[in-house]
């Protein structure tokens, strides 16, 4: 890697980075809905494909077993993580179909869903939104760019306003922990991360 590329992609993360700063507000809200949810016995959802898919995954780790000190294990679901239920319907259904259906069985109004998608504009992500709206179920999504159809469909989006799919995750990856950071200060208070 030359160092002109090294120093392009540092950049290129500290910019998407930076950005967030102005999501401030909308992340408190997120995060107090996320808590509230919880508090009153619900439930947090995610989903994603690919490397949103992976971040599900880290959000739902991070509420299910902790991000910084020992406290009691916060409820959550990754739908991205059952490949026998992924194919499964993905086989007698469409792909469009893996998470909303996922969001119709296991989902109950008070939870939230927490969709990523670097685009806005993945079909199965957009069906889980549709399906989360259906069952009165807050979503909120983590997207890139300009936001999507993703943006129009979710009840709070969260939008790194990069282009490269790189730093839009790499923006995701900051406020998943920033959500959990601060759902746990909301539910544990004093915790704290020192």
């Amino acid at each position: 890697m030359t160092p002109n590329l090294f120093s392009q992609l540092i950049d290129g993360s500290l910019a998407a980075i930076a950005s967030l700063r102005s999501l401030e507000p909308a992340v408190a809200g997120a995060s107090r809905r996320m808590a509230d949810a919880l508090a009153a016995g619900g439930k947090i959802l995610a989903c994603g494909n690919g490397g949103s898919a992976a971040e599900s995954g880290h959000l739902t780790t991070e509420l299910l077993c902790r991000l910084v000190k020992d406290r009691r294990p916060l409820p959550a679901v990754n739908l991205s993580g059952d490949p026998g239920f992924l194919t499964a319907t993905a086989n007698d259904y469409s792909f469009n179909e893996v998470f909303a259906r996922q969001v119709t069985g296991l989902g109950q109004p008070g939870d939230v869903l927490v969709a990523f998608t670097t685009s806005g504009n993945s079909p199965n992500v957009l069906r889980a939104l549709e399906a989360a709206r259906k069952k009165g179920i807050f979503s909120i999504a983590l997207l890139g760019r300009d936001g999507g159809k993703a943006a129009a469909l979710a009840d709070l989006a969260l939008t790194v306003p990069a282009a490269e799919t790189m730093h839009i995750q790499e923006g995701h990856q900051v406020l998943l922990h920033i959500l959990c950071a601060q759902v746990e200060e909301i539910l544990f208070p004093g915790l704290g991360l020192g």
